[in-house]
């Protein structure tokens, strides 16, 4: 080994003093960095050419940088563009395996096959969307732009310094694309109308930076701030979207107060809707010249809007929809927190369901199961996205699956008496299979980039449930319902991470929780525990445990008697450095010494001999998601 001269030695010692400075200073700004989000306050004004489907705009947005960064650009979503053929959305609907059915049609291929051709593909140049942005300025001087697919690139005129604001005005031309998913014109049942993403949207910033991800396949991140909208279409159709209407008593088609009579000029072809939304991140809607328009009050004086095609074949199916959400709508507020809005609307408008601010577009012609079932999980996104608003794009689980779980909690309580002990059974039996067919992918896979569809509907949103219910398992039923509440109290109108649900369900436990986080989201890891060996042993029978999963567990045994009798056994986690809280309390439960991950099997003694035993089993609850059961329990036969 050769030996370094001096002076080398030495200029190496202060680089590498210097590095360590710089990483302790680095290390101590983003530790020490409050708390903070961009703001943005939207102005359009919007006319509507139903003819041609084509629309123009003004925008003004005030944009209010809180960052402690100096901005030098800005970037826009442009989610029409979409629809057209060439476009990212468009290639991936070629390469993907298992393209959306509702974004391809079946045609023959040469071979006389069955192939899957994408609908934006055949789209011509008046089926197709777009939007084009114009005399773009900032504070009044025009700044340089570059739009690239679905986004535009803002060169600032003069950068936006930390804790202060910017006007930017634009003009805007669009037009609405045959509907293939989610926003478009002249839908599967016909709703004329579908306008979501349909306006030129700023990106987020946020301490991670720019989220200026290409509209591709799904999912959403949006600034807070207020939304001032005017809407100018023809006469006959009816709105139904976010915010309140503010001139309700002028516009009519429902909106208008008990006893008023609305008319209009008679030469007035059309009318200027004024909507107001207030501290949201998206602004939608949706018109029709067919919509029946129904209010019923919700809990806490909320209004809930009901917008739905005039079919006689689907019209009571949505009548008896309307009390039902009332209950779903009381259910939510009892399990998370209040809702903050005064307004809610159900609006058939959609190729499925998706979420949006104070609304959400959804079919409607299906049976009255399916729409329940998706006007639940839709208003149940009002929690876990549009007042807890994660980055669906990067965290799609957070939102989709907690979504799913408070979904299918709400639904099992409308059973009443009929309730089931666990309502999520459906939920582990499609992530076992996930599990099985190897196409799993971690939780940490942005939502575009997951190689298949399937994969990504049952890790977003059935793994994403069990984070919830398993998490019960964990840490217990009264601390878990506390942590979905601390989580909605300390993190509403913001945007939360997944560290912070995790933070959120330590400060209520008292629980160590983060190999839960890491294991279960970040991980394809899998939990895999088995009772390894029964045996006499001086008259009492010792039990042996193997951890198999790489996945760390707390553990509860139960053990069933011959003589009729039951009695519980309850292994911490080391790691968890917690004690569980008794989930029967009034069933006999023994605590056990902790068992550590890297010890891979655990024995311990029953008071009792083998022939007394008629069944050990693990988890009796069927929380804790292990992939393969017949090894969680042993039988004497």
């Amino acid at each position: 080994m050769r030996t370094l001269p001096f002076f080398i030695i030495k200029i190496m010692h202060k680089i590498i003093l210097l590095s360590f400075l710089s990483f302790g200073l680095n290390s101590a700004f983003a530790q020490s960095a409050p708390y903070w989000q961009q703001h943005a306050d939207y102005k359009m004004e919007v006319s509507m050419d139903v003819k041609n489907y084509q629309y123009k705009g003004k925008q003004e947005l005030v944009y209010t940088n809180n960052s402690p960064d100096t901005l030098r650009k800005v970037f826009y979503h442009l989610f029409p563009n979409a629809f057209q053929p060439g476009s990212e959305m468009d290639a991936r609907l070629h390469f993907i395996k298992d393209p959306d059915g509702r974004m391809v049609n079946k045609i023959k291929g040469a071979d006389g096959k069955d192939v899957k051709q994408s609908r934006i593909e055949t789209l011509k140049p008046n089926e197709i969307g777009f939007l084009k942005i114009n005399n773009l300025k900032q504070d009044g001087v025009s700044a340089q732009t570059r739009v690239s697919g679905t986004i535009l690139e803002v060169t600032l005129a003069k950068p936006i310094l930390p804790n202060s604001k910017s006007t930017f005005t634009l003009d805007f031309d669009g037009q609405v694309p045959v509907q293939v998913r989610r926003s478009g014109r002249n839908n599967s049942e016909g709703v004329e109308l579908s306008m979501s993403q349909w306006y030129p949207k700023l990106a987020e910033f946020d301490f991670e930076g720019w989220h200026a991800d290409p509209y591709i396949a799904r999912e959403f991140h949006g600034v807070w701030g207020n939304f001032d909208v005017k809407i100018t279409i023809d006469k006959e159709y009816t709105i139904g979207g976010s915010g309140y209407l503010q001139d309700k008593n002028e516009i009519g088609h429902g909106y208008e107060d008990a006893g008023v009579t609305v008319t209009y000029p008679k030469k007035a072809k059309t009318l200027t809707w004024h909507f107001i939304a207030p501290n949201v991140h998206d602004f939608t809607w949706a018109a029709d010249k067919e919509y029946t328009h129904d209010i019923v009050k919700g809990p806490n004086d909320v209004d809930l809007h009901f917008f739905y095609k005039n079919n006689p074949k689907t019209t009571a199916n949505w009548k008896q929809l309307e009390p039902l959400m009332v209950k779903v709508m009381e259910y939510y507020n009892h399990r998370v927190g209040q809702y903050p809005y005064k307004q809610y609307s159900f609006i058939q408008g959609g190729d499925g369901g998706m979420e949006y601010a104070m609304c959400t577009l959804m079919l409607g012609n299906g049976t009255l199961e399916g729409i329940l079932g998706t006007a639940t999980h839709e208003l149940g996104h009002s929690w876990f996205q549009h007042i807890l608003a994660s980055n669906e794009s990067k965290h799609p689980w957070m939102d989709e699956g907690f979504t799913t779980y408070i979904e299918d909690s709400a639904l099992n309580e409308l059973k009443g008496d009929k309730k089931e002990v666990n309502p999520f059974k459906g939920n582990y039996a499609a992530y076992y299979q996930l599990v099985q067919s190897g196409k799993e992918q971690p939780q940490t896979t942005h939502g575009d980039r997951y190689d298949e569809n399937r994969p990504y509907s049952i890790s977003s949103y059935i793994k994403g449930s069990i984070f919830l219910s398993q998490l019960e398992y964990v840490i217990g039923k009264e601390n878990l319902d506390a942590t979905l509440k601390r989580y909605f109290n300390d993190f509403k109108f913001k945007h939360p991470t997944p560290n912070d649900i995790k933070r959120s369900a330590e400060r209520v436990s008292g629980a160590e929780l983060d190999w839960y986080l890491i294991d279960w989201a970040q991980t394809a890891n899998t939990i895999d525990y088995g009772i390894k060996d029964v045996a006499d042993n001086a008259g009492k029978t010792t039990v042996t445990l193997e951890r198999i999963g790489r996945m760390p567990m707390p553990i509860d045994l139960k053990v069933e008697y011959t003589d009729g009798t039951s009695e519980n056994f309850y292994i911490p986690l080391r790691m968890m450095n917690f004690i569980k809280p008794n989930p029967n309390p009034n069933e006999k439960r023994t605590v056990l010494e902790d068992w550590a991950w890297a010890q891979s099997n655990y024995s311990f003694a029953i008071d009792k001999n083998k022939e007394a035993i008629k069944k050990i089993t693990i988890d009796p609850s069927g929380l804790m998601a292990d992939i393969k059961a017949p090894n969680n329990v042993f039988e004497v036969k």
